[in-house]
């Protein structure tokens, strides 16, 4: 999930780094059994950077086919920083508070970029997802 806040009269997003992937992307996870999307979302982000942040609109979904073949579909949301501090895991061992644009840079998956560009303009980019 793009994790944003503002500071200094700019928006800067959370980025984080996943060893297991070698990749640099939002937030995101499972649902679990009987959660509703928006609940694991939340959940995700706390789980994987120790922040709780408020859930804002939703954003553009992505879909695409991980490496065993299996389609995904996640669905992302904006979210801003309300409490907690960042301590490296398993899951993620990094992470980076950057401008949109170095944030573009710095996002491993195109398809992240088209999440990114939905939350700096405000909307969702694909269409005919959930509304």
């Amino acid at each position: 999930m793009p994790v944003r806040r503002r500071g200094d009269g700019k928006i800067e997003v959370l980025v984080v780094h996943r060893p297991k992937y070698a990749d640099w992307t939002f937030p995101k996870g499972k649902v679990r059994g009987g959660e509703r999307d928006e609940v694991a979302a939340v959940r995700e982000v706390e789980e994987e950077t120790g922040l709780r942040c408020g859930l804002g609109p939703e954003l553009a979904s992505t879909e695409y086919t991980d490496p065993k073949s299996r389609q995904k579909t996640v669905r992302f949301w904006a979210m801003e920083s309300c409490s907690g501090r960042f301590e490296p895991g398993d899951e993620v061992d990094e992470v980076a508070w950057l401008t949109p644009s170095a944030a573009a840079r710095r996002l491993t998956y195109p398809r992240d970029r088209e999440v990114l560009r939905s939350l700096v303009e405000g909307r969702r980019v694909v269409e005919g997802m959930r509304p």
